[in-house]
Protein backbone atom coordinates (compact mmCIF):
# COMPACT_ATOMS: atom_id res chain seq x y z
CA UNK A 1 0.00 0.00 0.00
CA UNK A 2 1.40 3.40 -1.03
CA UNK A 3 1.67 6.06 1.63
CA UNK A 4 2.23 9.75 0.84
CA UNK A 5 5.50 11.04 2.20
CA UNK A 6 5.06 13.40 5.16
CA UNK A 7 5.61 17.12 4.67
CA UNK A 8 8.89 18.66 5.85
CA UNK A 9 9.17 19.38 9.60
CA UNK A 10 7.30 22.51 10.57
CA UNK A 11 5.21 22.54 7.37
CA UNK A 12 1.60 21.36 7.36
CA UNK A 13 0.20 19.30 4.47
CA UNK A 14 -1.90 22.18 3.01
CA UNK A 15 1.22 24.37 2.96
CA UNK A 16 3.45 21.71 1.41
CA UNK A 17 1.38 21.25 -1.78
CA UNK A 18 1.70 24.87 -3.01
CA UNK A 19 5.43 24.75 -2.28
CA UNK A 20 5.82 21.60 -4.35
CA UNK A 21 3.88 23.18 -7.21
CA UNK A 22 6.02 26.30 -6.95
CA UNK A 23 9.20 24.23 -7.11
CA UNK A 24 7.89 22.35 -10.16
CA UNK A 25 6.93 25.58 -11.91
CA UNK A 26 10.34 27.09 -11.15
CA UNK A 27 12.08 24.01 -12.55
CA UNK A 28 9.89 24.20 -15.65
CA UNK A 29 10.75 27.87 -16.08
CA UNK A 30 14.43 26.99 -15.94
CA UNK A 31 13.92 24.28 -18.58
CA UNK A 32 12.02 26.76 -20.78
CA UNK A 33 14.94 29.19 -20.48
CA UNK A 34 17.31 26.43 -21.60
CA UNK A 35 15.09 25.72 -24.61
CA UNK A 36 15.10 29.42 -25.47
CA UNK A 37 18.92 29.52 -25.40
CA UNK A 38 19.08 26.51 -27.72
CA UNK A 39 16.67 28.13 -30.19
CA UNK A 40 18.68 31.38 -30.10
CA UNK A 41 21.86 29.49 -31.00
CA UNK A 42 20.03 27.62 -33.77
CA UNK A 43 18.61 30.88 -35.15
CA UNK A 44 22.12 32.31 -35.51
CA UNK A 45 23.65 29.10 -36.88
CA UNK A 46 20.87 28.02 -39.29
CA UNK A 47 19.49 30.00 -42.20
CA UNK A 48 18.60 30.06 -45.87
CA UNK A 49 22.33 30.06 -46.61
CA UNK A 50 24.24 27.11 -45.18
CA UNK A 51 27.25 28.29 -43.17
CA UNK A 52 29.62 25.89 -41.34
CA UNK A 53 29.71 26.17 -37.56
CA UNK A 54 33.33 27.34 -37.49
CA UNK A 55 32.48 30.24 -39.82
CA UNK A 56 29.48 31.15 -37.67
CA UNK A 57 31.82 31.27 -34.67
CA UNK A 58 34.28 33.39 -36.67
CA UNK A 59 31.54 35.84 -37.64
CA UNK A 60 30.45 36.23 -34.02
CA UNK A 61 33.80 36.59 -32.27
CA UNK A 62 36.42 37.30 -34.96
CA UNK A 63 34.59 39.65 -37.31
CA UNK A 64 36.63 40.67 -40.36
CA UNK A 65 33.90 41.96 -42.65
CA UNK A 66 33.82 39.17 -45.21
CA UNK A 67 30.53 38.00 -46.71
CA UNK A 68 29.96 35.21 -44.19
CA UNK A 69 30.74 37.45 -41.22
CA UNK A 70 28.26 40.04 -42.49
CA UNK A 71 25.51 37.43 -42.84
CA UNK A 72 26.10 36.14 -39.30
CA UNK A 73 26.58 39.34 -37.35
CA UNK A 74 24.71 41.94 -39.38
CA UNK A 75 21.78 39.80 -40.54
CA UNK A 76 21.19 36.80 -38.30
CA UNK A 77 22.05 38.34 -34.92
CA UNK A 78 19.68 41.35 -35.30
CA UNK A 79 17.02 39.02 -36.69
CA UNK A 80 17.35 36.73 -33.68
CA UNK A 81 17.26 39.63 -31.21
CA UNK A 82 14.16 41.04 -32.90
CA UNK A 83 12.55 37.60 -32.72
CA UNK A 84 13.25 37.50 -28.98
CA UNK A 85 11.70 40.91 -28.41
CA UNK A 86 8.68 40.43 -30.67
CA UNK A 87 7.99 36.92 -29.39
CA UNK A 88 8.05 38.02 -25.76
CA UNK A 89 5.93 41.07 -26.56
CA UNK A 90 3.20 39.19 -28.42
CA UNK A 91 3.04 36.33 -25.92
CA UNK A 92 2.73 38.70 -22.97
CA UNK A 93 0.24 40.93 -24.75
CA UNK A 94 -2.01 37.99 -25.59
CA UNK A 95 -1.86 36.73 -22.01
CA UNK A 96 -2.75 40.13 -20.53
CA UNK A 97 -5.58 40.63 -23.03
CA UNK A 98 -7.13 37.24 -22.27
CA UNK A 99 -6.99 37.97 -18.55
CA UNK A 100 -8.25 41.54 -18.89
CA UNK A 101 -11.23 40.66 -21.11
CA UNK A 102 -11.81 37.22 -19.52
CA UNK A 103 -11.97 35.98 -23.09
CA UNK A 104 -9.81 32.92 -23.89
CA UNK A 105 -9.99 33.79 -27.60
CA UNK A 106 -8.56 37.31 -27.18
CA UNK A 107 -5.45 38.08 -29.21
CA UNK A 108 -3.44 41.22 -30.11
CA UNK A 109 -5.96 42.05 -32.83
CA UNK A 110 -8.96 42.22 -30.50
CA UNK A 111 -8.43 45.83 -29.38
CA UNK A 112 -7.84 47.01 -32.96
CA UNK A 113 -4.11 47.50 -32.36
CA UNK A 114 -3.01 45.63 -35.50
CA UNK A 115 -5.67 47.43 -37.54
CA UNK A 116 -4.57 50.81 -36.13
CA UNK A 117 -0.95 50.11 -37.02
CA UNK A 118 -1.91 49.01 -40.54
CA UNK A 119 -4.11 52.07 -41.07
CA UNK A 120 -1.33 54.43 -40.01
CA UNK A 121 1.24 52.71 -42.22
CA UNK A 122 -0.96 52.68 -45.32
CA UNK A 123 -1.80 56.36 -44.71
CA UNK A 124 1.88 57.24 -44.46
CA UNK A 125 2.66 55.35 -47.65
CA UNK A 126 -0.23 56.64 -49.71
CA UNK A 127 -0.52 60.27 -48.54
CA UNK A 128 2.94 61.17 -47.19
CA UNK A 129 5.20 59.06 -49.41
CA UNK A 130 6.83 57.09 -46.59
CA UNK A 131 8.99 54.31 -48.04
CA UNK A 132 11.48 53.29 -45.36
CA UNK A 133 11.01 50.67 -42.67
CA UNK A 134 12.05 53.28 -40.10
CA UNK A 135 9.08 55.38 -41.15
CA UNK A 136 6.76 52.37 -40.98
CA UNK A 137 7.80 51.72 -37.37
CA UNK A 138 6.82 55.14 -36.07
CA UNK A 139 3.61 55.39 -38.07
CA UNK A 140 2.56 51.90 -36.97
CA UNK A 141 3.30 52.59 -33.33
CA UNK A 142 1.46 55.92 -33.30
CA UNK A 143 -1.52 54.30 -35.04
CA UNK A 144 -1.64 51.49 -32.49
CA UNK A 145 -1.45 53.93 -29.58
CA UNK A 146 -4.18 56.19 -31.00
CA UNK A 147 -6.56 53.27 -31.56
CA UNK A 148 -6.00 52.01 -28.00
CA UNK A 149 -7.11 55.39 -26.64
CA UNK A 150 -10.18 55.37 -28.91
CA UNK A 151 -11.13 51.82 -27.89
CA UNK A 152 -10.78 52.66 -24.21
CA UNK A 153 -12.97 55.75 -24.65
CA UNK A 154 -15.62 53.84 -26.59
CA UNK A 155 -15.50 51.05 -24.03
CA UNK A 156 -16.63 53.43 -21.31
CA UNK A 157 -13.35 54.85 -19.95
CA UNK A 158 -13.66 54.56 -16.16
CA UNK A 159 -16.76 52.39 -16.55
CA UNK A 160 -15.09 50.08 -19.05
CA UNK A 161 -15.85 46.38 -18.74
CA UNK A 162 -14.27 43.39 -20.52
CA UNK A 163 -17.30 43.01 -22.79
CA UNK A 164 -17.40 46.71 -23.72
CA UNK A 165 -13.68 46.77 -24.51
CA UNK A 166 -13.97 43.67 -26.69
CA UNK A 167 -16.99 45.07 -28.57
CA UNK A 168 -15.35 48.46 -29.05
CA UNK A 169 -12.17 46.82 -30.34
CA UNK A 170 -14.12 44.65 -32.79
CA UNK A 171 -16.03 47.65 -34.15
CA UNK A 172 -12.90 49.78 -34.58
CA UNK A 173 -11.05 46.88 -36.23
CA UNK A 174 -13.83 46.42 -38.80
CA UNK A 175 -13.89 50.13 -39.63
CA UNK A 176 -10.10 50.42 -39.97
CA UNK A 177 -9.81 47.27 -42.07
CA UNK A 178 -12.36 48.73 -44.46
CA UNK A 179 -10.31 51.94 -44.65
CA UNK A 180 -7.06 50.05 -45.30
CA UNK A 181 -8.58 47.94 -48.08
CA UNK A 182 -10.09 51.04 -49.71
CA UNK A 183 -6.79 52.93 -49.76
CA UNK A 184 -4.91 49.92 -51.10
CA UNK A 185 -7.43 49.41 -53.91
CA UNK A 186 -7.11 53.05 -54.96
CA UNK A 187 -3.30 53.18 -54.62
CA UNK A 188 -1.43 50.24 -56.15
CA UNK A 189 1.90 51.57 -54.84
CA UNK A 190 0.58 51.39 -51.28
CA UNK A 191 -0.69 47.87 -51.96
CA UNK A 192 2.72 46.73 -53.24
CA UNK A 193 4.62 48.23 -50.30
CA UNK A 194 2.17 46.94 -47.71
CA UNK A 195 2.10 43.39 -49.07
CA UNK A 196 5.35 42.26 -47.45
CA UNK A 197 4.74 44.07 -44.15
CA UNK A 198 1.25 42.64 -43.63
CA UNK A 199 2.47 39.04 -43.97
CA UNK A 200 4.66 39.32 -40.86
CA UNK A 201 8.41 38.82 -41.19
CA UNK A 202 11.66 39.21 -39.27
CA UNK A 203 13.70 39.54 -42.47
CA UNK A 204 14.00 43.33 -42.29
CA UNK A 205 15.57 43.36 -38.83
CA UNK A 206 18.54 45.65 -38.31
CA UNK A 207 20.12 47.63 -35.49
CA UNK A 208 18.07 50.74 -36.28
CA UNK A 209 14.74 48.91 -35.93
CA UNK A 210 15.94 47.18 -32.77
CA UNK A 211 16.95 50.47 -31.21
CA UNK A 212 13.57 52.01 -31.96
CA UNK A 213 11.30 49.27 -30.63
CA UNK A 214 13.39 47.80 -27.78
CA UNK A 215 12.66 50.59 -25.22
CA UNK A 216 8.90 50.36 -25.80
CA UNK A 217 8.89 46.57 -25.52
CA UNK A 218 11.06 46.65 -22.38
CA UNK A 219 8.70 49.07 -20.63
CA UNK A 220 5.70 47.01 -21.77
CA UNK A 221 7.21 43.78 -20.43
CA UNK A 222 7.90 45.29 -17.01
CA UNK A 223 4.39 46.76 -16.82
CA UNK A 224 2.74 43.48 -17.86
CA UNK A 225 4.69 41.38 -15.36
CA UNK A 226 3.78 43.82 -12.58
CA UNK A 227 0.06 43.20 -13.24
CA UNK A 228 0.11 39.53 -12.21
CA UNK A 229 -1.55 39.95 -8.79
CA UNK A 230 -4.23 42.48 -9.87
CA UNK A 231 -5.16 40.29 -12.84
CA UNK A 232 -5.44 37.28 -10.53
CA UNK A 233 -7.87 39.24 -8.38
CA UNK A 234 -9.89 40.42 -11.39
CA UNK A 235 -10.34 36.82 -12.52
CA UNK A 236 -12.56 36.35 -9.44
CA UNK A 237 -14.94 39.07 -10.62
CA UNK A 238 -15.06 42.83 -10.20
CA UNK A 239 -16.78 42.78 -6.80
CA UNK A 240 -14.35 40.28 -5.33
CA UNK A 241 -11.40 42.17 -6.81
CA UNK A 242 -12.57 45.40 -5.16
CA UNK A 243 -12.96 43.56 -1.86
CA UNK A 244 -9.33 42.44 -2.17
CA UNK A 245 -8.21 46.03 -2.67
CA UNK A 246 -7.65 45.97 -6.44
CA UNK A 247 -8.10 49.28 -8.24
CA UNK A 248 -10.01 48.15 -11.31
CA UNK A 249 -9.70 51.33 -13.38
CA UNK A 250 -5.98 51.65 -12.69
CA UNK A 251 -5.39 48.00 -13.53
CA UNK A 252 -7.33 48.24 -16.80
CA UNK A 253 -5.51 51.42 -17.85
CA UNK A 254 -2.10 49.91 -17.09
CA UNK A 255 -3.03 46.65 -18.82
CA UNK A 256 -4.23 48.50 -21.91
CA UNK A 257 -1.09 50.65 -21.90
CA UNK A 258 1.19 47.61 -21.65
CA UNK A 259 -0.69 45.84 -24.47
CA UNK A 260 -0.39 48.97 -26.62
CA UNK A 261 3.36 49.21 -26.03
CA UNK A 262 3.94 45.51 -26.65
CA UNK A 263 1.65 44.99 -29.65
CA UNK A 264 2.30 48.39 -31.17
CA UNK A 265 6.07 48.03 -31.14
CA UNK A 266 6.03 44.38 -32.26
CA UNK A 267 3.57 45.02 -35.09
CA UNK A 268 5.47 48.12 -36.17
CA UNK A 269 8.73 46.20 -36.42
CA UNK A 270 7.61 43.15 -38.38
CA UNK A 271 3.93 43.40 -39.23
CA UNK A 272 1.04 41.46 -37.68
CA UNK A 273 2.02 37.92 -36.66
CA UNK A 274 -1.02 35.78 -35.93
CA UNK A 275 -1.73 33.01 -33.42
CA UNK A 276 1.30 33.64 -31.21
CA UNK A 277 -0.49 35.79 -28.63
CA UNK A 278 -3.56 33.58 -28.87
CA UNK A 279 -1.97 30.15 -28.66
CA UNK A 280 0.96 30.43 -26.24
CA UNK A 281 -1.14 31.47 -23.18
CA UNK A 282 -3.35 28.42 -23.73
CA UNK A 283 -0.34 26.11 -23.91
CA UNK A 284 1.14 27.64 -20.77
CA UNK A 285 -2.07 27.37 -18.72
CA UNK A 286 -2.30 23.62 -19.41
CA UNK A 287 0.59 23.05 -16.97
CA UNK A 288 0.67 26.19 -14.78
CA UNK A 289 -3.04 26.65 -14.21
CA UNK A 290 -4.58 30.16 -14.16
CA UNK A 291 -2.11 31.79 -11.75
CA UNK A 292 -0.79 34.85 -13.64
CA UNK A 293 2.33 34.93 -11.47
CA UNK A 294 3.49 31.89 -13.45
CA UNK A 295 1.57 32.30 -16.71
CA UNK A 296 3.16 35.66 -17.53
CA UNK A 297 6.84 34.60 -17.07
CA UNK A 298 6.26 31.34 -18.97
CA UNK A 299 4.60 33.20 -21.85
CA UNK A 300 7.51 35.66 -21.94
CA UNK A 301 9.98 32.82 -22.46
CA UNK A 302 8.02 30.30 -24.55
CA UNK A 303 6.64 32.77 -27.11
CA UNK A 304 10.11 33.61 -28.49
CA UNK A 305 10.83 29.87 -28.61
CA UNK A 306 7.85 29.36 -30.90
CA UNK A 307 8.52 32.47 -32.99
CA UNK A 308 12.22 31.78 -33.54
CA UNK A 309 11.52 28.10 -34.17
CA UNK A 310 8.95 29.07 -36.80
CA UNK A 311 11.41 31.51 -38.35
CA UNK A 312 14.09 28.80 -38.59
CA UNK A 313 11.58 26.43 -40.20
CA UNK A 314 10.62 29.09 -42.74
CA UNK A 315 14.26 29.69 -43.67
CA UNK A 316 15.03 26.00 -44.09
CA UNK A 317 11.81 24.77 -45.74
CA UNK A 318 12.21 26.56 -49.08
CA UNK A 319 15.95 27.14 -49.40
CA UNK A 320 17.52 29.23 -50.90
CA UNK A 321 14.41 31.40 -50.50
CA UNK A 322 12.44 31.68 -47.28
CA UNK A 323 8.89 31.54 -45.97
CA UNK A 324 7.82 34.51 -43.85
CA UNK A 325 7.41 33.72 -40.16
CA UNK A 326 3.83 35.03 -40.10
CA UNK A 327 2.84 32.30 -42.57
CA UNK A 328 4.65 29.59 -40.59
CA UNK A 329 3.06 30.56 -37.27
CA UNK A 330 -0.37 30.43 -38.94
CA UNK A 331 0.35 26.98 -40.39
CA UNK A 332 1.61 25.66 -37.04
CA UNK A 333 -0.75 27.58 -34.79
CA UNK A 334 -4.03 26.74 -36.50
CA UNK A 335 -3.98 22.93 -36.08
CA UNK A 336 -2.33 23.14 -32.65
CA UNK A 337 -4.92 25.58 -31.36
CA UNK A 338 -7.76 23.40 -32.65
CA UNK A 339 -6.21 20.45 -30.81
CA UNK A 340 -5.99 22.48 -27.59
CA UNK A 341 -9.59 23.66 -27.84
CA UNK A 342 -10.86 20.11 -28.40
CA UNK A 343 -9.13 18.78 -25.30
CA UNK A 344 -11.60 17.92 -22.56
CA UNK A 345 -9.46 19.18 -19.75
CA UNK A 346 -8.12 22.59 -20.60
CA UNK A 347 -7.00 25.17 -18.07
CA UNK A 348 -9.48 28.01 -17.88
CA UNK A 349 -8.86 31.67 -17.21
Amino acid sequence: MLVDSPPPPGVTAPEAAPRRRGALHAAGLLAATGALLLVVVASIAIGAKQIPVDQVWHGLFHYTGNETDVVVRDVRVPRTLLGLLVGAALGLAGTVMQALTRNPLADPGLFGINAGAAAAVVSGISFLGVTSLTGYVWFAFLGAAAVSVVVYALGGSRGATPVRLALAGTAVTAALNGYVFSVQLMDTAALDRMRFWTVGSLASADSAVLGQVAPFIAVGIVAALALARPLNAMALGDDQARALGTRLTTTRVLALASVTLLCGAATAACGPIVFLGLMVPHVVRTFTGPDMRWVLPYATILSPVLLLGSDIAGRVAVRPSELQVGIVTALIGGPLFIHLVRRRRMAQL
